[in-house]
């Protein structure tokens, strides 16, 4: 079967895909193949929302960490206690139907490809239900399909329940149990105040915590973005935010730490039946291990570009790959929390706009909402 062909794939309809995609209808594509502008948004989930249909359920709008709208749309009201995993699929469901995005769910991409040996050729997109041929792909697959589970002897042995944040619920399901929570990130911190109110809880972390006296303001999600940048300019793996900033206190942080239960421990040397074994010896019980351990970027589709490093990343400066131009890496490193999504989506588009093969001009964008 040929490919469709079309100017732009966006893969991914999370928050970095949906806003290259608003900021192409504004630039004048369509989500047409037909169209002299066309493009096509590839969505491997079930309905819209993006990883927000996934949270945690006591996820609520009043602890939602750093939330950047998407472009062109506010988020409606909603109730502090609402829940994120309620009101902001709606929203997305709402912003792809105003904005006639038109997304093609449920395709899951299976490869990117180069289809010949011009450097300035197409990129051919395989998916489970055909293929897209197309001038330019904007990956936007996130994070959220790839925790990350650390390899620690014994882990097999444990008699216990192990989970990742990824397919946490709530913590009344531990209630009167003692779980051992893993990691230094956000969501360690989060779970653990939320955890400690009706289970006994008792967290480690590989590396002694670096706390930052000031908040996660402004100048500090700058810096946050900026050290990010910098390690995939180099072609190392993302890493965390707080590789390169320290922790900054929050409210669960806050919270945690009046009740007495911000007690960080050393990571443990094993996993064993009953517990954890600690390096000085002694075992710690534990009926329960969540891994906290964060998530690796969604991107083995694009293998056979080959453009991974010995270091483990992909070179990406202002979202673009520098080994291959024609591919836009967005919700990968400095884009891949909601800070600098929406900003990621329109310097990918911008940079389409402004190739020397395409002449754009940018008309006022019309929504099925306003015409």
């Amino acid at each position: 079967m040929d490919a469709a062909r079309v100017d732009v794939v966006v893969v991914g309809a999370g928050q970095a895909g949906l806003s290259a995609a608003y900021h192409l209808r504004r630039r004048g594509f369509e989500p047409d193949p037909a169209a002299t502008r066309s493009f096509v948004v590839l969505d491997a989930e079930d309905s819209p929302g993006g990883a927000w249909q996934h949270r945690w359920e006591s996820l609520r709008m009043e602890t939602v960490n750093g939330i950047h709208e998407l472009p062109g749309f506010a988020v409606p009201p909603a109730g502090p206690r609402a829940s994120a995993r309620d009101v902001l699929p709606a929203y997305f469901d709402e912003y792809e139907r105003r904005f006639d995005l038109s997304v093609r769910r449920p395709v899951r991409v299976a490869s990117v490809e180069r289809e010949d040996a011009d450097p300035r050729g197409r990129l051919r997109v395989v998916t489970g239900s055909g293929s897209w041929s197309a001038r330019w792909v904007v990956n936007a697959t996130g994070t959220w399909r790839r925790p990350f589970w650390p390899r620690y002897p014994g882990a097999g042995t444990f008699r216990g329940r192990q989970l990742h944040v990824h397919d946490y619920v709530s913590a009344e399901e531990f209630a009167g149990q003692r779980v051992v929570i893993v990691g230094a990130g956000i969501s360690a911190i989060q779970l653990l105040d939320e955890i400690s109110r009706v289970a006994e809880t008792f967290w480690v972390t590989r590396d002694e915590l670096r706390w930052d006296a000031g908040g996660f303001d402004t100048a500090a999600r700058i810096a946050a973005i900026a050290g990010v940048e910098e390690r995939v300019r180099q072609g190392l793996p993302p890493g965390s935010v707080i590789s390169v900033t320290g922790l900054h206190w929050n409210r669960w942080a806050e919270s945690a730490q009046a009740r007495g239960v911000l007690v960080r421990h050393p990571m443990f040397d094993r996993i064993e039946p009953d517990g954890v074994r600690m390096p000085d010896g002694r075992l710690e019980h534990a009926d329960v291990i969540l891994w906290a351990t964060g998530f690796r970027a969604d991107i083995p589709h694009l293998a056979p570009l080959g453009l991974r490093t010995a270091a483990g990343g992909i070179r990406v400066a202002n979202g673009r790959s520098l080994d291959d131009p024609r591919l836009f890496l967005i919700g990968y490193g400095p884009s891949q929390s909601t800070v600098g999504a929406n900003r990621a989506g329109r310097d990918a588009v911008r940079a389409i706009a402004s190739d020397p093969g395409e002449s754009v001009r940018s008309p006022r964008l019309r929504s099925s909402a306003v015409r």
